[in-house]
């Protein structure tokens, strides 16, 4: 019996890996004070790829299939060894394997902005995200330059130098794209394309083939996000600046009377009180202009009435809204009765 362990100790027939799970780029097959027995059997399976290696040096590739193990099927290990043609001897070697699985959804994203440079805003800061997927397309010099001799080499190892990788070639990537900055949100494609484009050689460097890689979100900065409302509102009006000019005033109206309603002193509350029916009377001009583009002879015709003197004319309940608060103002004091009836009837002379 302790002959039989001796020599199940010492030789191996068959070598092979049988994957118990995701994310195992390079395995090394047990050996410890084993031999491989000449003319012993090598599965490697489909998606997979076995490297003997004789002390540190890579000797011979097999793909898939199943092989039997003799001096003419490891040419390069017989080299090494300087082994006679004849030789049938057990022999030491370590022989890993490794998958050529894609690794899919990898993810890849921007944990700070970054700082690029875009010809028409100088240097932008910009946050991005998505996913990759690779395969080991060179496994000698995947393992020459990362795996090495370590039992097994994992997705997780290699994470982040991946992701190093992708974001060290953002900046060229976007420059290359030729896609203007304020666009890349909607060209996320041709951004995944040049993106490609700069890290295909990068991992090829490592033996690494990119298969794919997408961009799935663009985050741009808040000033630059409010251009890009901006231009999606002039898209909105035909890229009509007068349209436009009225399509901003209409979303400020809000704002001033929100401003007036917070109350800004004895000075915001006067200025409430002139703009305020002033900014309704150009607000309700340009949105009849608007609405009605045939009106362009007597928009004119105002124009020109404006242009001379003349007293201005206002409605009623504006009117009566002015009086109201002219007599709040009278009322806390800050207005004198002398003052309050020279407001009055300046009011009373604008009614139509």
């Amino acid at each position: 019996m302790a002959l039989m362990d001796f020599i199940k100790k010492q030789f191996i027939d068959i070598i092979q890996w049988t994957e118990t799970g995701d994310g195992t780029l390079a395995w090394r097959f047990p050996m410890a004070e084993m031999e491989i027995q000449n003319g012993g059997s090598l599965t490697v399976r489909e998606s997979q790829i076995a490297l003997f290696v004789n002390e540190g040096k890579v000797a011979d590739v097999f793909g898939p299939g199943m092989y039997k193990l003799t001096t003419q099927t490891l040419p390069v290990l017989t080299y090494l060894k300087n082994w006679d043609k004849l030789f049938e001897s057990p022999f030491k070697s370590d022989v890993y394997f490794f998958s050529t699985r894609q690794q899919i959804d990898q993810k890849w994203g921007t944990p700070q902005p970054i700082t690029i440079r875009d010809k028409d805003f100088g240097a932008v800061r910009v946050r991005a995200f998505g996913n990759y997927s690779y395969r080991i397309a060179d496994p000698k010099l995947f393992y020459n330059e990362i795996s090495g001799t370590r039992d097994i080499y994992s997705v997780t190892d290699l994470d982040g130098q991946l992701r190093g990788i992708v974001l060290q070639n953002i900046s060229n990537a976007i420059a290359s794209s030729g896609v203007p900055f304020l666009d890349l949100a909607a060209n996320q494609i041709s951004f995944a394309q040049a993106l490609a484009a700069q890290l295909v050689p990068e991992f090829a460097k490592i033996g690494i083939k990119l298969e794919n890689i997408t961009v799935q979100n663009v985050s741009l900065p808040e000033e630059l996000q409010k251009i890009l409302d901006q231009k999606i509102g002039m898209g909105m009006v035909g890229n009509d600046m007068g349209k436009f000019m009225q399509y901003q005033t209409a979303q400020a109206i809000p704002k001033f009377a929100e401003g007036s309603a917070s109350g800004g002193g004895i000075a915001g509350d006067a200025m409430g009180l002139g703009a305020g029916v002033a900014l309704g009377q150009v607000m309700a001009q340009n949105l009849a202009q608007g609405l009605n583009p045939n009106n362009n002879a007597a928009a004119a015709a105002s124009a020109a009435a404006a242009a001379q003197p003349s007293v201005a004319v206002v409605s009623p309940a504006d009117v009566m809204t002015t009086l109201e608060k002219l007599g709040e103002l009278k009322t806390k004091g800050i207005l004198t009765q002398e003052e309050f009836d020279a407001k009055k009837a300046d009011l009373l002379k604008k009614l139509v």
